[in-house]
């Protein structure tokens, strides 16, 4: 497995991670606690070192499921998990607001470490800026349990560049995740110059599109009712029908290059910039393996000018979250 750096913090991790959410949260159906901490553990097996989870999964659930089946490889793997919401005092699942709060961070951070079974988080996320409490109180918090030697590393997670500056001023983020695929490409703009200048890594979460941009979605498609994707505008049938046409693109092109469609989306986040390191999720050991196998993708220069010249004739309709999600972004 191909190994990269998030930035200049120095934290190595493999070119693809493998986000844990759908495991145990999400849309139905979910595999056995079993299968999927098989899963996990072949994912090791086969060279991946890099695991993201969120206590808010669940809640709690899933950071239980990935603390159980990493523990065997403690000190070989980086897990990230997030803080940064207000959860149901009861565990019921959502979450009542944000809540970034330096005395929530800290009891958050002591929870997670019990859960995930580990001395010390390897990369703590702020999960969505909460508007409430300023940035620096946040980083501020984050420093404090870095040097009490509970977090490794601070990152940020669907935040504007403004923000991401203002936190690095007082604690050094070594990692931003945010969406970032084939069909979002709203980082480009303002983020990804950021981190570059900033010196951090950057990882793209749903990297396939939630799972369009494998080419197994179409029109007719239906989403199960805790699946965010029945909620999301840009999964209507009437948009999907528009956003097929990248879809279409994508099929003839991997086909050229004797590759899917999900390896050529992956494969074109990893051609972007060296500290770029995907999250696909996973379920399915196959899809597990295909989706590594993108990094053996190679693309030119001139396929990568092809795929730009593309996306810059395919209009993408419909926005990626529902509205209460979406006004959590770019804040």
């Amino acid at each position: 497995m191909i190994k990269r750096q998030l930035g200049k913090s120095g934290l190595e991790v493999s070119a693809l991670g493998l986000g844990c959410m759908r495991m145990s949260f999400g849309d139905a159906p979910i595999g056995t606690r079993e299968e999927m901490i098989a899963l996990i553990r072949a994912a090791v097996e086969r060279g991946i070192t890099f695991f993201d989870t969120a206590e808010v999964y669940g809640p709690y659930t899933n950071e239980e499921l990935v603390g159980e089946a990493l523990e065997p490889f403690r000190g070989e793997v980086v897990i990230a998990t997030k803080f940064g919401f207000q959860l149901h005092p009861d565990g019921h699942p959502g979450w009542l607001g944000l809540n970034s709060r330096p005395e929530h961070i800290k009891k958050v951070a002591d929870q997670s470490l019990k859960r995930l079974r580990v001395e010390a988080i390897d990369l703590f996320y702020q999960h969505r800026v909460d508007p409430e409490v300023p940035i620096e109180d946040v980083a501020g918090a984050v420093k404090e349990l870095i040097e009490a030697g509970k977090v490794k590393h601070f990152g940020l997670s669907e935040a504007s560049a403004e923000t991401i500056r203002r936190a690095h001023a007082i604690q050094p983020v070594t990692a931003v995740q945010s969406e970032y695929s084939l069909w979002w490409r709203e980082p480009e703009k303002e983020v990804l110059p950021t981190c570059e200048e900033l010196g951090i890594g950057f990882v793209p979460f749903s990297p396939l599109g939630k799972g369009f941009l494998t080419g197994k979605i179409g029109p007719d498609t239906t989403f199960h009712n805790s699946d965010i994707r029945s909620r999301t505008p840009r999964f209507t049938p009437e948009a999907v029908r528009t956003n097929m046409a990248l879809v279409d693109f994508l099929k003839e092109f991997a086909q050229r290059k004797n590759a899917t469609p999900a390896q050529i989306a992956l494969a074109w986040l990893l051609a972007q910039k060296p500290w770029i390191v995907p999250i696909p999720g996973s379920r399915k050991l196959e899809r597990l393996e295909e989706n590594i196998g993108a990094i053996h993708v190679e693309l030119t220069q001139e396929d990568l000018d092809e795929i730009d010249s593309a996306l810059a004739n395919i209009t993408i309709v419909g926005e990626r979250y529902p509205p209460e999600h979406q006004q959590m972004a770019g804040r």
